[in-house]
């Protein structure tokens, strides 16, 4: 009997993963062959690989909206991103991080309260509602368009609440494809170092794919920066969400009845790693075969974030809600650089 048992259960599982299998894989397989190509133009013809991700995947943008590739770029514009970003992990140790000095966590502690409470009072200005300031406010200042849809769960429901959120999503999603490709070249113009760099790329740009892209655009160094920063960023998620739910009485859940979530998956694999990493228990071989399959994932995420990306829509979405997302995009920026430059001797010892 425990035979029968342990062969059915083994069946139901195979036909799981392979009727998953089935939904994602078109619209995967769309972001595995752009990540691929663009490989091949980065290896014959030199630059970025995931700028050419990035900019081929717009070009199909008009794929997001055909239903059997639309899953699958939403698998990988998110599972496979996190899987990418936690094998990172793989390639940062404890000392890299204590080497950045006290600044990433000034930055995130500031900044986070800073870009909330300037959302709140340029909303109030444009005679935008408390729960447009508090919803963009949150998205710009942790992580786009999951701390959006975190903090859409806590907000009272309203007439317009799908479409502030709609918005918003959309709004910080393209803001931060913009940031990828304006960003490094700012920060490499304004003279900034990798390590600065990085901590400016991580403490202002909204999504973690478009950290990882801008980040790795600019080299490793500025890579794992960047992401360490972000990550930072992450973990203020849940806090922020406890403080906004007792910022609005008539709390409710979103209509799907989950609840805000725990800390990310992701991010606690990717502490994990850091610290399995910097024991030295991951042998070289191990690490580099982990870095690889990090890479590809990020590419192909990219990938699928640039398919579904569409600048064009901002247009559609009104002028006020568009100024305050900008606004505090820009404050944020301005924050990190005045931080970097008041306080340089809180990088590194």
């Amino acid at each position: 009997m425990p035979h029968r048992f342990g062969d059915a259960w083994f069946g139901w599982m195979m036909q799981t993963v392979w009727n998953q299998l089935k939904v994602v894989s078109p619209g995967a397989l769309i972001a595995v062959v752009i990540a691929l190509a663009s490989g091949f133009i980065a290896d014959h013809h030199g630059g970025p690989t995931l700028l050419y991700a990035l900019l081929l995947g717009m070009a199909m943008n008009h794929l997001a909206t055909v239903e059997r590739y639309r899953h699958g770029i939403q698998f990988t514009a998110t599972t496979v991103l996190r899987l990418g970003v936690a094998l990172l992990g793989a390639r940062i140790t404890a000392e890299q991080i204590l080497a950045l000095g006290p600044l990433p966590l000034v930055m995130v502690l500031c900044g986070v309260p800073l870009t909330i409470a300037s959302g709140l009072f340029i909303a109030k200005r444009l005679g935008l509602s408390k729960d447009m300031g508090t919803l963009t406010g949150v998205s710009v200042a942790i992580c786009g368009a999951s701390a959006a849809m975190a903090t859409a769960c806590v907000l009272p429901k309203r007439e317009d609440s799908e479409s502030m959120l709609i918005f918003t999503v959309i709004g910080v999603t393209s803001l931060s494809t913009v940031a990828m490709i304006a960003y490094p070249p700012i920060v490499s113009s304004l003279g900034l170092d990798d390590v600065r760099a990085g901590i400016f790329l991580g403490g202002t740009i909204h999504d973690v794919a478009q950290v990882v892209g801008a980040g790795y655009l600019l080299g490793d160094e500025a890579g794992n920066t960047a992401t360490f920063t972000k990550l930072l960023r992450v973990a203020m998620l849940v806090p922020v969400i406890m403080i906004v739910s007792t910022m609005f009485r008539q709390q409710r859940d979103c209509e799907s009845g989950k609840k805000p979530p725990p800390l990310p998956a992701f991010l606690v694999a990717f502490v994990a790693l850091v610290i399995i990493n910097s024991l030295g228990w991951i042998s070289q071989p191990i690490q580099a075969g982990m870095v690889d399959v990090s890479r590809w994932c990020l590419v192909a995420a990219i990938a699928a974030v640039g398919v579904k990306a569409d600048l064009r829509k901002l247009a559609e979405l009104g002028w006020k809600p568009l100024i305050l997302l900008i606004s505090e995009t820009v404050i944020l920026a301005i924050f990190a650089l005045i931080l970097l430059a008041l306080y340089p001797q809180l990088i590194s010892a």
